[in-house]
């Protein structure tokens, strides 16, 4: 017990006395030994690493999950040291809403078939999404946190060392310029030469661990391609996914007749022409040209005027995009698909679908 009181005074003078040379320093009464350029440049390099590395970590998790509620949820589990619970991400919600939408509206329906086709892309972009988080925690944001939960604290916790032991550095010199006993200078020369040893030893075992930070580096550029590559997968996935979903709403209206006209009840081909009249009309073959149309156009090489039925995105350079009610001039040419014909307007020409026309006389 007399030897931890002992060690506790001892601890609170050694803590007095750094306080009081720290305050000194501050107010410009007492001399600092200044560390050595090289070791400045390093500590310099290990803020700045740390720094943005905590920057780059946030926002790269921000990137990867951005509901807040999410990742506190995520990081709770991870401290907790348990798995966090599996949920549908964003892509993968609306997926299920656009799916429960078009079974709802009807997958006969050309918008009930339209958001159920929409509905499984959204679900494989969410499976892509999924696969780049996964990826992006594994290869980058847990190398970034290991850093700076691992190695910057040990950098830190031997820098406020050296910090420590350049206070009593400091304070053995100014003990012994204060000194005027002989046997007083002895003692205070003993404890210089003491406390230099132990800050030299110090600021070496500081200056080989900061010199670590530019593998560090080295090891961050590697996690780092990593996390690119990841992205570019999964940018490569969705880009094609967004193509086929594209093409497929391209050549919906004549596909979505075909289907219209076998799944239509015998009850409904009985319907009067008044009654079918007075609804909105589809995208489909029956509400634009008709069979004789059709027959017309395709016989025919010369141009003719068009009224555009439906608004149409062209999918590619080789086709002409349409606005609805805007009359256009458009001719076949032989060996074309039935289904296109060449369409102009002014200087613009293009592939048009014929399902989306209606012929003028």
């Amino acid at each position: 017990m007399d030897f931890n009181v002992k060690k506790l005074a001892a601890d609170a003078g050694t803590f007095l006395t750094r306080a009081v040379q720290f305050t000194e320093e501050k107010l410009g009464q007492a001399e600092k030994t200044e560390l050595d350029a090289h070791l400045e440049n390093l500590l310099t390099k290990a803020e700045c690493t740390k720094t943005y590395t905590e920057k780059i970590l946030k926002q790269t998790e921000v990137l990867l999950q951005p509901n807040p509620n999410a990742r506190i949820e995520e990081f709770l589990y991870e401290k907790l040291d348990r798995k966090a619970p599996s949920r549908l991400n964003n892509q993968e919600q609306l997926a299920q809403y656009m799916t429960d939408a078009g079974n709802e509206f009807g997958p006969g329906t050309a918008y009930g078939n339209a958001l159920i086709k929409c509905g499984e892309t959204q679900k494989r972009i969410g499976g892509a999404h999924r696969e780049l988080v996964q990826t992006g925690a594994i290869h980058f944001l847990t190398p970034l946190r290991n850093f700076i939960e691992g190695d910057f604290k040990t950098i830190s916790k031997e820098k406020k060392l050296l910090q420590n032991k350049r206070l009593d550095l400091d304070a053995a010199k100014t003990r012994l310029k204060k000194a005027k006993v002989a046997e007083a200078r002895a003692a205070c020369e003993q404890e210089l030469r003491i406390t230099q040893s132990e800050f030299d030893r110090q600021a070496e075992i500081t200056r080989l661990l900061l010199e670590g930070i530019s593998s560090t580096h080295a090891h961050h550029l590697r996690c780092l391609n990593e996390f690119v590559e990841a992205q570019m997968t999964y940018f490569a996935q969705c880009y094609q996914y967004m193509l086929d979903l594209q093409k497929q709403l391209g050549s919906f209206p004549s596909t979505f007749a075909s289907n219209n006209n076998q799944s239509t009840s015998p009850s409904m081909q009985s319907m009067s022409a008044s009654s079918v009249s007075d609804s909105a009309p589809l995208p489909s073959t029956k509400n634009t040209l008709g069979t004789s149309g059709f027959t017309e156009l395709k016989a025919s090489n010369g141009s003719r005027k068009a009224r555009v039925l439906y608004d149409y995105d062209a999918a590619n350079s080789s086709e002409l995009s349409l606005l609805a009610d805007e009359v256009i001039t458009v001719f076949s040419i032989p060996g074309m698909d039935s289904d296109w014909m060449m369409g102009e307007r002014g200087n613009q020409k293009g592939k048009v679908p014929i399902t989306y026309l209606e012929l003028l006389n």
